[in-house]
């Protein structure tokens, strides 16, 4: 029988958020053992299984790189093997590579509470035990992303990619290409593909809103050019933290207003062939869906050149040569890209016991947005999605390793959110408050938040920066043993 290796800590995903996770434990907790087991053969997540051209990060690497390793690229908004980099260079750096475990899928994890452990295990029959066990590898299904089965589509004589699956070998220079979607994916591939296709088409059912900002953030650059390298990172980030919780807020209380502004922006930027509706004016209120970036006004600037255009419209069959629409419009294309979203999976599919009970994602409420009532020593690192993912992922990380601490310096081996408390919160909703189809798709299976604290998931950095770095541990809801 194979001994299990035990640790104190066992994180689980070596992406962006597991890195920075372990970064943590290191600082926070020296004398704890802790182990990274991730289910690919690389580091890197999310940057790393995405290859498709263009990728690129939706949020300024200020805050969506790590508090404790400044980001040093010109490139305020930065391109997807950038990151990549930065995360395998931050994981080298601190020591954190040595404690990964590669090509170790978990697919199931036990609480025995006689033991006061977790007890995991891998897909190739590893065996691992734990005190505490911390899920980082977020929502996206690594599997595979949401296909839709287009009337047609095996009449198509091209090729159709998803985007999650780029192959490499794909040749579009030349080609014609119709990318299906209009989220932030669809947003990032059309002028990337542009700048070598014959021609690209963004062939939409409904429009998102989008924003242009410069790749670069002029201000950061003064200030890393006249400061100390550490003090200019916390000063960039605070005031991108500040600027961004502030326009967050005025979209949402004036929605209407913010709607005029983002509509009379993107008009500024398109072609006079190229109208503002039907093709940029969403049926929803800016922040329902988030909103896409589009840095140095890419997007916009391949409109105008006439190598890309837009079309909304509903798909009605795939064809031979191409996609027929609603409207009886034809668009022929050698290769079609389905932007069409991403599945979302709970725990990164990871099938939870405690002490026997089999543990339903979609019915567990979520105590201070990363533990759940009545699963002991246990939390889910999930980030913001009105602000860079990493704001709140470090946050969660930190609150661990303070949990971590309280546990020790009280004597006890345990902590569980009350399950019962949970019932005062309200109403349940889903957890990731967004109307995008993605999201409303997998909202069944996924946990669920109530109305009022601990049981809200709060998008506000600055509201749960205090929340987490200065409220008490034993907050009433809070349980030990």
């Amino acid at each position: 029988m194979t001994t299990a290796e035990h640790v104190d800590v066992l994180i689980v995903g070596a992406g962006l958020s597991g890195v920075g996770a372990a970064c943590r434990v290191q600082e926070r907790l020296p004398g704890r053992t802790y182990a990274v087991l991730e289910a690919r053969d690389a580091i890197g997540g999310t940057w790393d299984l995405f290859r498709y051209p263009g990728i690129r990060s939706d949020s300024d690497m200020f805050t969506l790189g790590y508090p404790f390793r400044p980001w040093k690229d010109p490139k305020a908004i930065a391109d997807g093997p950038s990151i990549l980099a930065y995360i395998r260079e931050t994981a080298a750096a601190s020591g954190v590579t040595r404690h990964i475990r590669f090509g170790h899928r978990v697919v199931r994890a036990s609480w025995s509470s006689d033991s006061a452990r977790w007890t995991v295990s891998t897909a190739h029959g590893a065996t691992f035990t734990c005190r505490f066990l911390y899920l980082c590898s977020g929502y996206y299904s690594y599997e595979s992303g949401h296909v839709v089965d287009f009337p047609g589509r095996e009449e198509f004589r091209g090729e159709i990619v998803h985007p999650q699956h780029w192959p490499a070998s794909l040749d579009y220079t030349g080609r014609r290409v119709v990318v299906i979607g209009s989220g932030a994916t669809a947003v990032t591939l059309v002028p990337a593909l542009a700048a070598e296709a014959a021609h690209v088409t963004m062939l939409q059912r409904s429009p998102s809103y989008i924003v242009a900002r410069p790749g670069h953030d002029a201000l950061a650059d003064r200030m890393r050019a006249a400061l100390p390298e550490q003090l200019a990172h916390r000063l960039v980030r605070a005031k991108n933290v500040v600027l961004g919780t502030l326009f967050f807020q005025l979209m949402r209380r004036l929605p209407r207003r913010a709607a005029q502004v983002l509509r009379k922006r993107v008009a500024a930027q398109l072609p006079t062939s190229i109208p503002v509706d039907p093709h940029f004016v969403p049926s929803y209120n800016p922040w329902d869906q988030r909103l896409c970036l589009v840095p140095d006004a890419d997007l916009f600037r391949a409109l105008r050149s006439g190598k890309a255009d837009i079309m909304t419209d509903r798909i009605e069959r795939f064809t031979p040569s191409g996609v027929r629409l609603s409207s009886g419009r034809l668009l022929e294309a050698d290769v079609i890209v389905t932007a069409t979203g991403l599945n979302l999976v709970a725990f990164g599919g990871i099938a939870l016991e405690v002490d026997g009970r089999a543990i339903e994602p979609g019915e567990q409420r979520v105590y201070k947005g990363l533990m759940f009532g009545g699963i002991p020593n246990l939390a889910w690192c999930v980030g913001y999605t009105n602000n860079s993912w990493t704001l709140r992922a470090d946050l969660a990380s930190q609150y661990v390793c303070r949990l971590l601490s309280y546990l020790d310096s009280r004597g006890f081996a345990y902590c569980v959110p009350d399950p019962d408390a949970a019932s005062a919160a309200g109403r349940p909703r889903p957890i990731v408050d967004l109307q995008s189809g993605y999201i409303r798709r997998a909202a069944s299976g996924l946990p669920k938040q109530g109305g009022k604290r601990p049981w809200m998931m709060r998008q506000n950095y600055l509201l749960d920066f205090a929340d987490m770095r200065f409220t008490r541990v034993d907050d009433g809801v809070l349980q030990f043993g």
